[in-house]
């Protein structure tokens, strides 16, 4: 009679447990939340063939799971490189089929500047989480209606501004709040290289072309972060070097940001020279990078000979396993589209100011 209260009472014991120990497990049995997300990109050129299809070799939290191209002859090149399934493979055409695939989370535009609201728009309305490189779009309303789109479907939307996610030039963000070595007085930003293909797409206008649009960003996006700040006028000079080639784009800019606490930012970009610089000259000393852009690497040094020179393997796939793991702990994205859409805002009053030869002020959105 003893053994079996025993027993009974072991029983009831190891149920209560065991039921309990479930309830502490039901959550993680119910929904695990995925630890790599499938990327598709979308377009297969310069960028994502040499640049983020490797990238995405060396994340941690997403992988290469799809391609969209309007280039059937790549197609097996990419399957027997990265044993891409054909199910995961798209068009132009067909892309809204993304919508009925698990396997894809997001979609990762990688087109022309011109053709990116479009492309990103559709994205969005798959339902999946949508990336985009820089520049944003060709225009501001562009950016608001990709911003809408992503809003609408409940998806995160961010900008590829990989250098954002650069521990160097993190440092100098932080250092615009800071302000290590007193208040900021000037900044100098110049991003070029030279450009002599006549028909590549980036001397095409209406695909968003021109030296302002493809490199301009990077130096108009520096002035922004090292000065922690927002313009409030814009002055601007278009130049070219080469009249015959630079038909309809700007070959060359310079700009000139006024920004609220005195200082100011000078910007150029050139599809003329080769410059890839940031200078940050403050009241008791200066620092900056140089390169600050590159993507082998941005490294600098302060007045007082301090390194600024934090190494990473790889800033695309830092950039996308940021992105991703904002995605699976549903936090915001480090770029989201109202910064993109900041940068082209200025972008627009820069050509309006170099059109006219005024200073063009700035609203405060």
């Amino acid at each position: 009679m003893q053994t079996t209260n025993h027993n009974q009472s072991r029983r009831k014991f190891i149920r209560q447990s065991g039921l309990a120990m479930s309830s502490l497990f039901l959550p993680s049995l119910i929904y695990q939340r995925p630890q790599s997300l499938g990327v598709a990109l979308v377009g297969l050129g310069y960028y994502s063939t040499d640049l983020l299809a490797p990238a995405l070799m060396q994340t941690n939290h997403c992988h290469l799971a799809g391609i969209v191209t309007g280039s059937p002859e790549k197609v097996p090149v990419w399957q027997e490189k990265y044993g891409i399934k054909s199910s995961n493979v798209y068009n132009y055409s067909n892309m809204d089929q993304i919508a009925n695939n698990d396997e894809i989370d997001v979609i990762y535009i990688v087109l022309p500047t011109g053709m990116h609201a479009e492309y990103a728009i559709k994205a969005a309305e798959t339902g999946k989480h949508v990336w985009c490189e820089k520049p944003m779009a060709r225009t501001a309303a562009e950016c608001e209606a990709m911003i809408k789109a992503c809003e609408a479907n409940n998806v995160k939307l961010s900008i590829g501004y990989r250098v954002q996610h650069e521990p160097n030039t993190q440092t100098i963000m932080k250092w615009a709040k800071t302000k290590p070595y007193g208040p900021i007085t000037r900044i100098d930003a110049m991003a070029g290289y030279r450009e002599s293909r006549a028909d590549h797409w980036k001397l095409n206008k209406a695909m968003g072309g021109g030296a302002m649009y493809d490199m301009g960003v990077y130096p108009l996006n520096a002035l922004r972060y090292a000065a922690g700040l927002e313009p409030l006028a814009v002055t601007a000079k278009q130049s070219t070097t080469r009249p015959d080639l630079f038909k309809e784009v700007d070959e060359v800019m310079e700009f000139t940001l006024d920004f609220p606490n005195g200082a100011v930012g000078y910007g150029k970009t050139s599809f003329a020279e080769g410059m890839n610089e940031l200078e940050v000259t403050c009241r008791n000393g200066s620092y900056g990078l140089k390169p600050f852009q590159a993507y082998n690497g941005v490294k600098g040094t302060t007045s007082d000979g301090r390194m600024i020179n934090e190494t990473i393997p790889n800033q695309q796939a830092k950039q996308m396993d940021d992105d991703a793991l904002a995605i699976i702990n549903d936090e915001p994205v480090l770029v989201p589209g109202d910064e993109g859409m900041k940068d082209i805002r200025i972008v627009e009053a820069i050509y309006e100011a170099a059109n006219s030869g005024q200073k063009v002020q700035l609203s405060p959105k």
